[in-house]
């Protein structure tokens, strides 16, 4: 995959599938793929069409261009510059970022060039991301005058208090491999190799039973935010549920017979 070039006219975001996978490319260059209203509510309306479909097991948010997200757009902003906006642009912002937790699929990142404000929340938020060696990320509202508070709340859950708050009260850009050891990204590789590394990735998950990566990715979410004996006993019930499932039965029986398993879906 190698980001294209755009223009207004063309979509917002742009898919593609293929064997199980879908590509969403933010595909404003020209602006470095900035989180416009019109950009949100396209990213949105294609999640909430992956979500219930079962043919999509996996889905990878790419940028055109040199960047990957340079965050929401400073310009439609000022541009309406009233509470209200405001509220209703974040909150959209807000729900788009939580479906990206919330549906089935496993949503993978491949970062490009920057990431910055709530292109870096954007990453904090897929389940997964794979970023070439010169890419760099940062929360850089600071900068300006405006404590990113939004994408606090993926970074705070990626990582150590300490790191992300030196990125939130700084603005200063990390580089991949810091990135990568403080837990914001899962593989670093040579630009001209992400492809690749992202397809392995994604050909790994496709190759699992659906029903048990979609229980499995809600389970972990909602036990982040639980006490210690609490998520125990949620995933106590979940687990039990999960091997009750013909896909849990069909793998077992796989695995003690020594043959490749034939998932049903259910």
């Amino acid at each position: 995959m190698h980001p294209p070039t755009s223009t207004q006219e063309d979509p917002y975001v742009i898919r593609t599938d293929h064997q199980g996978i879908a590509t969403l490319m933010l595909n404003r260059a020209q602006q470095f793929n900035a989180l416009s209203q019109a950009m949100i509510a396209a990213l949105q309306a294609e999640l909430d069409a992956i979500a219930p479909d079962p043919a999509v097991r996996v889905v990878i948010i790419a940028g055109a261009g040199k960047a990957f997200c340079a965050g929401h757009d400073l310009k439609e902003m000022r541009a309406n510059h009233h509470h209200a906006f405001m509220q209703d642009l974040f909150r959209r912002c807000g729900k788009m970022m939580t479906t990206l937790t919330q549906m089935p699929q496993p949503v993978i990142a491949r970062v490009h060039g920057i990431a910055t404000a709530a292109g870096c929340q954007l990453v904090s938020m897929c389940d997964l991301a794979v970023a070439a060696d010169s890419a760099r990320f940062a929360t850089s509202g600071i900068n300006v005058g405006l404590f990113c508070a939004t994408p606090a709340v993926g970074l705070s859950r990626n990582l150590g208090r300490k790191q992300a708050l030196e990125m939130l009260l700084t603005g200063d850009f990390i580089d991949a491999r810091t990135a990568l050891q403080q837990g914001l990204v899962n593989r670093v590789v040579a630009a001209d190799a992400i492809d690749a590394e992202i397809d392995r990735f994604a050909r790994s998950i496709v190759a699992k039973s659906s029903v048990a990566i979609g229980m499995g990715k809600q389970m972990f979410y909602k036990q982040l935010e639980m006490g210690l004996d609490a998520a125990y006993q949620y995933a106590s019930e979940v687990m039990a549920c999960n091997m009750m499932t013909d896909d849990a039965g069909e793998g077992i029986d796989a695995f003690i017979g020594k043959r490749r398993a034939e998932w049903k879906g259910r």
